[in-house]
């Protein structure tokens, strides 16, 4: 055989063995990559379900300091209404009251806790209808009338009408409830509350909702949206709130397809900033 076609069949099984070590080592290369992915993956996946577990655990916590205040009252009172010593009417009817509010209270923070565990793992238990923003925003200010008025809150809806989008009507209904209801209950008495829509596209509609009144400490806006989370101490516990408001109103939003913030606003006052997905 001429001993050029043996050089070129040389040259060749040369080149077939450098690109099958070229091969194995980028085959190595990229078993080590995926291997590496696979392990962050892996730590991810851990350190989230450790993440979920202690909010499970804090929430659990929570749950159980909140229900402790109301669970004692409430006992304290009837110890007293079925003690051995006489009670008079009035005392057993301010008793009776006071064991009501306390039963409305648990009844609240158990709608609260059973709306965000829905939300976070059940989401679509709740179904999405064609909805009217505005007219879901004026049933939150008619329902807020009384409170508003005997903190001398005036509520302007500035909201357009024909505002409509695909969504869950009590969700919707609960971010205006909880923005309007913690605007009247922390804002201080005599403030003004607003509803806008400063922007909308194809996509979203992009709301405002703030007031006139005291604002927040800058350390607490972060946190505003967690779970029990206490701007003042005890200021929830005191104006009969769950302090899961906010959380809802954060959860509800998501699940709309949207975004939202909070900032202190110029000239005082607490605004939030949302979108809400039309479709």
């Amino acid at each position: 055989m001429n001993p050029l076609v043996y050089i070129f069949l040389l040259v060749v099984l040369l080149a077939l063995m450098t690109f099958l070590v070229f091969r194995q080592r980028s085959l190595i290369r990229r078993l080590r990559q995926e291997a590496l992915a696979a392990e962050e993956s892996k730590l991810i996946i851990i350190k989230e379900q450790e993440r979920n577990r202690q909010l499970k655990q804090e929430m659990t916590n929570n749950i159980s300091h909140e229900l402790k205040t109301p669970v004692s009252s409430i006992r304290g009172y009837l110890e007293i209404l079925l003690g051995d010593k006489p009670v008079d009417d009035s005392r057993r009817q301010f008793f009776l009251q006071r064991c009501y509010s306390q039963i409305l209270r648990l009844s609240d923070l158990i709608h609260d806790v059973s709306v965000i565990n829905k939300l976070e793992e059940s989401s679509d238990l709740f179904p999405k209808e064609s909805v009217d923003i505005r007219a879901i925003a004026e049933e939150a200010v008619s329902e807020l009338e009384d409170q508003s008025g005997a903190h001398r809150a005036t509520i302007s809806n500035s909201l357009p009408e024909g505002l409509t989008i695909n969504g869950n009507h009590s969700l919707l209904y609960a971010i205006f409830r909880n923005l309007i209801e913690n605007s009247i209950l922390y804002a201080g008495d005599g403030v003004g509350i607003y509803l806008e829509c400063y922007r909308q596209d194809e996509k979203s509609y992009f709301l405002h909702v703030y007031d006139t009144g005291r604002g927040v400490n800058g350390q607490y806006l972060e946190k505003i949206f967690d779970r029990f989370q206490r701007i003042d101490e005890g200021r929830s516990r005191k104006n009969g709130g769950t302090g899961l408001g906010l959380s809802i109103v954060k959860h509800a939003v998501i699940f709309h397809g949207g975004t939202i913030y909070a900032k202190n606003r110029e000239g005082g006052g607490l605004e939030f900033f949302f979108s809400l997905n039309r479709k």
